[in-house]
């Protein structure tokens, strides 16, 4: 593989990867923030455990190892221990990650502007300031949507998830993809579209079948109603107390949120911006996934 991009922000750490004994088996779920993440490890859980009523426990049993909140050995400890079949959870592009050429890669995009805009909301809930500036709670001028336009894929900027950082994720996940079986790419609009669908593909990617009423069962437990509604048992950390709500957490899970929020004046320039950096073709995917746009 190339020489790995070294990602360092004030919230992750892309060479705490560094200190992971990685196995031929692995499970690593890629992703911008905001994107499907839970909602993907949450899949991969049900499939592993063959459980419908898994205890997910994502942060420890599946845990996001660039974050810095955590002891890197204590993560990397308590992942050596594990002796089942283990999920790890990235937002570090894959041109930084050592994952190319072990492990099944699951990368999950998103519409960037639907990313964006559930991005605000997600800090809104957070304890954390480091952000308080460039995602302002009142925003009158559009500081904050200039800044994702223009903030750049690394450091503090790639932390806080600016539209370069999105496109650095997909060119190496479709660049990683290109170069071998083991990277797989999904769309949260495909997801939404056929949930039972995305379990049949994942459970082959896996080579983790099951019989089709225990497929259904598992479309029900991970849909995104019934998922919101059990916010505590399945949002990252859920239960403790770390986010102000674990129901939001689980936000709307719809499409469109920029719709009503951006002038056509930021519309243009974000159409701009994309259009410099993709072919037609991939904009579409990255935008729409195989559902197509609206």
């Amino acid at each position: 593989m190339t020489q790995r991009k070294t990602y360092l922000g004030p919230l992750t750490d892309s060479r705490r990867w560094d200190h992971v004994a990685l196995r031929g088996d692995d499970v690593i779920v890629v992703t911008p923030p905001k994107s499907g993440t839970t909602w993907m490890q949450t899949l991969v859980a049900l499939l592993l455990s063959g459980d419908p009523d898994v205890e997910t426990d994502l942060s420890v049993k599946m845990p996001w190892v660039d974050i810095r909140f955590r002891e890197i050995a204590e993560v990397a400890g308590r992942l050596e221990a594990m002796t089942a079949r283990r999920c790890l959870k990235s937002h570090t592009p894959l041109d930084g990650l050592p994952v190319q050429d072990m492990a099944q890669v699951i990368c999950v995009f998103r519409h960037p502007l639907d990313a964006h805009f559930s991005y605000r909301k997600h800090l809104a809930n957070m304890p954390i300031t480091f952000f308080d500036h460039w995602y302002r709670a009142e925003d009158p001028d559009g500081i904050t949507f200039r800044r994702f336009l223009d903030g750049g894929a690394e450091g503090f900027d790639g932390d806080a998830m600016p539209l370069a950082h999105i496109l650095r994720h997909y060119q190496a996940a479709r660049a990683a993809a290109a170069a071998g079986s083991n990277v797989a790419l999904f769309h949260y609009a495909d997801m939404s579209r056929d949930l039972p669908g995305t379990l049949t593909r994942l459970a082959t990617l896996l080579g983790t079948p099951h019989d089709q009423t225990l497929m259904e069962r598992f479309a029900e437990v991970a849909s995104f109603a019934h998922m919101r509604a059990n916010a505590a048992r399945y949002a990252p950390s859920g239960g403790t107390g770390f986010m102000r709500s674990d129901t939001d957490f689980f936000d709307s899970g719809g499409h469109g949120k920029w719709h009503g929020h951006l002038s056509e004046d930021e519309l243009s320039a974000y159409s701009r911006a994309m259009d410099a950096a993709l072919s037609p073709n991939a904009r579409a995917w990255l935008e729409y996934g195989d559902t197509g746009a609206p």
